[in-house]
């Protein structure tokens, strides 16, 4: 175990998609800007996100095998116990090999592994859960976890604090006022009118392109304009208006959320932590496959009046017309909801859960 006064070795294991990788990678980068000696190691699976972004990142990435949790009696059940038990021990070799002397988790698949393999080589481990609804591998790695940390108040992980969400440094250190010119320019808009901002992830989201290809025209028509990110994957066919930006990926996330007075989103763990941190006012329009975790991450904000939510089934072209559009031009509603947006979220993240690790080791 490293002294007091020596760098630690950090193991953050996790991965899968981007709303484990990116918490992540804010944790990471916080602890190497505190120490440059550090040793800042991942643990991820060869098949996630984490393959091409950590190693982008500038860490290493330690391997460990992805092995889903049966969920029926079947053949992969029955191999389970075997796979199980070889990841435990790929992690432990990992530990060892490496000195490690505190294990990050952050859900998702390499987590669950990491939890056990720190427990039995007897290394302090934290967790950091995203969502309000938590996952299998957070919920079984809290039993016995050095520190829990979680996005949301009323996340039902006994024994855990609510740190937020850690955030990307460039949107942490975000000053959207200064911002707001450059990013104008950037996607040719103008900074003196208020600007609506659509977006579903990397992928897009298909309800919502569905629903602002017809209702493009009632949002500028209301004197707003329009920046939509329509997904890498979507043929969404830019109309050339002059109001209204196409775009199928926002590279530069922070740019676009300089300019955005009003956001049309879907409720991911990392969505909702960065808009409520910056204090911008949504519409949610929360994914309905999985378990319902992204209604609950937006129930806050919504319950807070920061923010509203649209159903995604209910979620149309004439929804549009009859609620946001209105919403647009209802300047009362707008101020109100950026004022309670202002007070709903936290840029503490990285810092918050850095200070649980620090507990972790007794430092």
């Amino acid at each position: 175990m490293t002294s007091a006064s020596a760098s630690p070795t950090y193991l953050l294991a996790g991965g899968g998609t981007a709303g484990h990788v990116n918490p992540l990678l804010a944790v990471a980068d916080g602890l190497r800007s505190r120490d440059a000696a550090a040793s800042v190691l991942v643990l991820g699976t060869r098949e996630g996100l984490e393959s091409r972004l950590v190693p982008e990142r500038g860490y290493e990435l330690l391997v460990v095998d992805k092995v889903p949790f049966p969920r029926r009696p079947n053949a992969a059940a029955l191999r389970f116990p075997f796979a199980w038990r070889r990841a435990v021990r790929q992690v432990r070799a990992h530990i060892r090999a490496h000195g490690v002397d505190v294990v990050v988790g952050f859900g998702g698949y390499a987590s669950a592994p990491a939890y056990v393999a720190a427990r039995r080589e007897g290394v302090p481990y934290v967790v950091h859960e995203a969502n309000a609804r938590p996952g299998l591998a957070n919920r079984l790695g809290a039993r016995g976890a050095a520190g829990i940390g979680v996005a949301f108040e009323g996340t039902p992980l006994p024994g855990s604090r609510v740190v937020g969400m850690p955030l990307r440094r460039e949107l942490v250190e975000l000053d959207r006022a200064e911002l707001r010119a450059e990013a104008a320019a950037s996607f040719g808009l103008d900074p003196a009118r208020p600007v609506l901002l659509v977006f579903g992830g990397s992928l897009g989201a298909r309800r919502l392109n569905e629903a602002f290809a017809e209702a493009w025209s009632s949002v500028t028509a209301a004197g707003w304009q329009l920046l939509h990110a329509a997904g890498e994957r979507d043929e969404l066919v830019d109309p050339g208006a002059p109001d209204y930006r196409v775009v199928p990926y926002l590279d530069r996330m922070d740019l676009a959320l300089a300019l955005a007075d009003l956001v049309v989103a879907r409720a991911g763990a990392a969505t909702v932590s960065e808009l409520s941190a910056l204090g911008i006012p949504v519409v949610y329009v929360p994914y309905a496959v999985g378990n319902g975790e992204q209604a609950l991450n937006a129930a806050s904000a919504v319950a807070s009046g920061a923010a509203l939510m649209i159903p995604d089934a209910e979620f149309t072209a004439a929804r549009v017309r009859d609620q946001i559009v209105p919403l647009l031009t209802d300047a009362d509603a707008l101020a109100a909801m950026r004022e309670a947006a202002a007070g709903s979220g936290s840029r503490a993240g990285t810092a918050n859960v850095i200070a649980m690790i620090d507990e972790a080791l007794g430092r």
